[in-house]
């Protein structure tokens, strides 16, 4: 039984006020939460979840028409049209497409991609905004300027020899744990997207393609004359001696015995149909889905395969296509993450935890908890499972964000009301407390997922390879131990907070790996220390808050481009969004800044930017898949955020607390949690 002392309403320091701003109307105020409560409660879903679309650069779509041509499956006219509408949408005036905003800078990868999307699904080459997209991607250096996996499609279809994309021996599957690379060792995106990759190599398939299909035209120099792509670096040794590792591989790869290429084949095939057993597709992410889908039938395996078709259906439930004139392909399904913050926000502006659509939703997240031991259980061998992943289903992969994001907002509806409630919620935690890294913080899916020489293999040219603690997930986890009620004496608590203070920037901010950036990562932290009981008065916050202040625009709101994650300098700067002006809303009142000026104008901010229909459109990406290479546009970013933060600004401007403080007070002393595996309570 662990038993903790309740911790304090009002966090120390949060009381001290430098500034106010003019009063927000209350009962515009109250009329907008009311609307807003009602009109999501409409879109709820019988079963009580919420999905909203979610929304990558053209590279998704363009990848779509291309697996089915890979597969020979003819799209739907109609379907066809409308994917090919969206692809010409997101091209930029420049003629090219971007990783996010239409007014980015053209990136040679995600153009080369949905160029040949479109050609490939019947567009004229001599069309002007095929001309138009011609003359950009050339003059960034042409189709052999792109990224490894544009590379890999490239050469599944001919276009590119298999000799320019990094040697990826299918022996990987081989290799023992300790050796410098094993799959463990990367995360887990990367191992569910590596395998059926393997398997592809192994076989390099060809796709022949008709001549108005090819996109030779894309090259600067003839395709058939090119070998290595992978240069040189000045000054960077070991991404040079992998470089040179990999150019030795593809020398002596063909001289591997047979029998090891066998065994290592069935290996990865047994490791890919695994996990492609469920209805959500293996790893729940569209490159994996379609690379295991390929693989299959490059094995020689039907179409009617039960994994195979079970696959196929994955990547079709990911077509967002909703009877306008255009369609569009989703990376992956947000159910749970958007179901657990839109229960926060419509809790946090007032709906009862008493009513009907509460109740199933809370009923619904139980139900998605997960009890399997997935590819985590390799840094935490015994480890009980009890986590929640971001799909329907991703059974193998549940994650550190949505597990304490369902919690807390779990805790916010009061629904620990039965022991069997609560020995799940324990379950949750102990799984959570048992997979912090060495380092005090948390990522997003696996124990000190760390090996970050492992970056500057010539196959993860896209930085990404790797799940490292960050400021964001970490925060997250504190803020949701210290709801049930450990402090900060609590060894877990402390070491994450230990992790918090060195990762704070000089600015003041926090980086952002999961949303677009600074503004998220800063409201993420400083929500934690609030939570936690930590002294919102001290210096440390007080430069946090200082930097979210000297980031308002004129308009009140908030924004920060995608572009800070390439330059630093640009933190906070951007154009308003709903999202980031929640989220510094957030911060901001975390800290203790209810009645500040800046406050008030980030409220009346978001009450004067709704939509006629009372909702807030938002076209900017504001979440982040990968930084500098891959972002997301959460289409319910703009919709659960911003009630959330005008919900908690009113019930604080009133002289009530966050939902945090009290619904929390009476949980932990009955709160039941397994052995902690291994930790004991301070207390």
């Amino acid at each position: 039984m662990v038993k903790k002392p309740p911790l304090p309403v009002t966090a120390p320091g949060a009381a001290t006020k430098k500034k106010s701003g003019p009063a927000v109307a209350p009962d515009a105020l109250t009329l907008a939460l009311d609307e807003l409560r009602a009109r999501f409660l409409g879109t709820q879903s019988p079963e009580g979840w919420w999905v909203f679309d979610l929304e990558a650069d053209a590279t998704i779509t363009a990848e779509y028409i291309l697996y089915h041509r890979f597969m020979g499956q003819t799209i739907e006219p109609g379907l066809k049209k409308r994917l090919c509408a969206h692809l010409r949408a997101k091209q930029a005036p420049d003629g090219g497409w971007p990783l996010h905003d239409l007014d980015g800078q053209a990136d040679v990868s995600a153009s080369v991609k949905a160029y040949f999307g479109l050609k490939v699904a019947g567009e004229d080459k001599d069309a002007p905004h095929m001309v138009r997209a011609r003359q950009i991607i050339l003059s960034l250096g042409g189709a052999a300027a792109t990224n490894v996996f544009t590379r890999f499609t490239l050469a599944i279809f001919g276009q590119l020899p298999w000799r320019c994309v990094p040697c990826m021996p299918i022996e990987i599957m081989l290799l023992p744990e300790w050796f410098f690379f094993h799959l463990s060792k990367v995360s887990y995106w990367s191992r569910t997207v590596i395998v059926p990759l393997l398997i592809l190599y192994a076989h390099r398939p060809v796709c022949p393609l008709g001549l108005s299909e090819q996109i030779q035209e894309l090259f600067v120099t003839a395709s058939d004359r090119l070998y290595n792509l992978d240069r040189w670096v000045p000054r960077n040794w070991r991404k040079n001696l992998f470089i040179a590792l990999d150019r030795v591989l593809k020398v002596i790869e063909p001289h591997f015995p047979t029998s090891a290429k066998a065994e290592a084949l069935r290996r990865a095939e047994a490791w890919m149909r695994r996990r492609m057993a469920g209805e959500g597709g293996i790893g729940g992410i569209f490159p994996a889905m379609v690379n295991a889908v390929e693989a299959l039938r490059v094995l020689g395996h039907s179409d009617n395969d039960p994994d195979a078709l079970r696959g196929a259906k994955a990547v079709e439930d990911l077509l967002a296509d909703h009877g306008g004139e255009t369609a569009f392909c989703q990376p992956c399904l947000s159910p749970v993450w958007d179901t657990c913050l839109m229960l926060t926000a419509q809790l946090e502006a007032g709906e009862s935890p008493d009513s009907p659509g509460v109740r199933r939703t809370v009923d619904w997240l139980y139900a998605k908890q997960i009890f399997l031991a997935g590819d985590w259980q390799d840094r935490a061998p015994g480890l009980a499972p009890g986590g929640w992943a971001f799909q329907f289903e991703n059974d193998f992969y549940p994650d550190f964000d949505d597990t304490a994001m369902v919690l807390m907002a779990l805790l916010r509806a009061g629904a620990m009301d039965t022991p069997e409630r609560r020995e799940r919620v324990g379950q949750a935690v102990n799984w959570l407390i048992g997979l912090q890294g060495s380092d005090g913080g948390w990522g997003a899916f696996d124990k000190d997922n760390n090996a970050l020489y492992l970056n500057d293999i010539p196959f993860a040219d896209h930085g990404a390879l790797m799940d490292p603690s960050t400021s964001d997930l970490t925060a997250r986890c504190i803020e949701v131990l210290s709801m049930l009620g450990y402090g900060r004496d609590f060894p877990p608590v402390a070491r994450g907070l230990a992790f918090l203070r060195q990762e704070q920037e000089a600015s003041g901010a926090w980086f952002g790996r999961w949303g677009v950036n600074y503004l998220y990562g800063t409201w993420s932290v400083l929500s934690a220390l609030r939570q936690v009981g930590e002294d919102m008065g001290q210096p440390s916050v007080r430069r946090a808050v200082a930097w979210i202040e000297s980031r308002q625009n004129p308009d009140g709101g908030w924004g920060e481009s995608c572009y800070s994650y390439n330059e630093p300098a640009l933190a906070g700067h951007g154009a308003s969004t709903a999202s980031q002006t929640a989220w510094a809303l957030l911060g901001l009142l975390a800290a203790g800044e209810v009645d500040s000026a800046a406050t008030k104008k980030g409220v009346d901010n978001l009450l004067a930017t709704r939509a006629p229909g009372g909702v807030w459109e938002e076209t900017l990406y504001t979440g982040t898949g990968f930084p500098r290479v891959f972002y997301l546009r959460y289409h319910g970013y703009s919709q659960y955020f911003p009630l959330w933060a005008l919900g908690l600004y009113r019930r604080l401007s009133q002289g009530g607390e966050s939902l945090q403080c009290l619904r929390t007070l009476p949980a932990p002393a009955g709160l039941n949690l397994p052995a902690l595996h291994g930790r004991t309570d301070p207390a």
